[in-house]
């Protein structure tokens, strides 16, 4: 008597990679379209792995080309470009043999998968530091002065100092460790990657804490970006004190 459909469900479930080819074999004759849906989805699903793992090579092109240094480390930030909260970035330094799936560009992703990632990134990291620059500080030195700071702050919190640093685009002063800046290096680099996603995270709950706080500006919503929403809301209740006002004062 042949198995159910829902007997071999269970096998292919209960397989591993390295079982799979084997059920491929035994089932490949079986002429019910149930089992022969069940194969292909389980190929399509190898083959999106193998694709997801080809493109993470990609993005490890960076990391290759300096392996003669032991420990690498991403920068990035979130919150340049914001009306309202602080500026964060991210430093990030990934064992050589880590694999974290669907590691990208934190704007290439849901926020749900970003927390997820975000998890994944504090487990395995060998060392993960974040920094930030307070909206008075922007103010007083300016964003790009400010992002600097926030990014030396990541440095220093790693607690190891890195061999390199490979950067998304820039080139931060007064750091004496080697830098690479990579432009658009957030979906080129994983490490890069890794902070993107430390920097957007830690940023995005800072946001929803300050949502709370300040009830009626919506920056749960738009995480203090220049919405017309946000802008109205400037408009009509004024500044808080996590807005730039630097970054307001035309809307006053």
């Amino acid at each position: 008597m042949s198995k159910s459909i829902a007997q071999i469900k269970e096998e292919f479930a209960q397989a591993g990679p390295q079982g799979l080819p084997a059920l491929y074999a035994a089932y490949g004759g079986d002429p019910r379209s149930g089992v022969q849906n069940l194969i292909k989805q389980y190929r399509k699903k190898e083959e999106a792995l193998r694709h997801e793992r080809e493109r993470l090579e990609q993005m490890k092109t960076y990391e290759g080309q300096h392996a003669d240094c032991a420990l690498i480390c991403g920068i990035d930030e979130a919150g340049r470009g914001p009306l309202a909260g602080p500026v964060v970035a991210g430093a990030v330094i990934l064992p050589k043999d880590c694999e974290i799936l669907y590691l990208n560009d934190s704007k290439k992703l849901s926020a749900a998968k970003r927390e997820l990632l975000y998890d994944e990134i504090m487990e395995k990291a060998e060392a993960v530091g974040v920094g930030m620059a307070s909206p008075a500080r922007i103010d007083e030195i300016n964003i790009l002065q400010a992002t600097y700071e926030a990014m030396r702050q990541a440095i220093e919190k790693l607690g190891v100092r890195p061999d390199l640093l490979l950067n998304d685009a820039v080139t931060i002063p007064e750091v004496e460790i080697p830098q690479v800046p990579i432009i658009k290096g957030d979906a080129k680099s994983v490490s890069i990657a890794a902070a993107s996603i430390i920097a957007k995270v830690t940023r995005d709950r800072l946001m929803l804490q300050y949502d709370e706080i300040l009830p009626g500006y919506g920056f749960a919503k738009h995480k203090g970006y220049g919405s017309a929403e946000h802008i109205e809301a400037i408009r009509c209740l004024g500044p808080t004190p996590i807005h730039r006002q630097s970054f307001i004062k035309n809307f006053l």
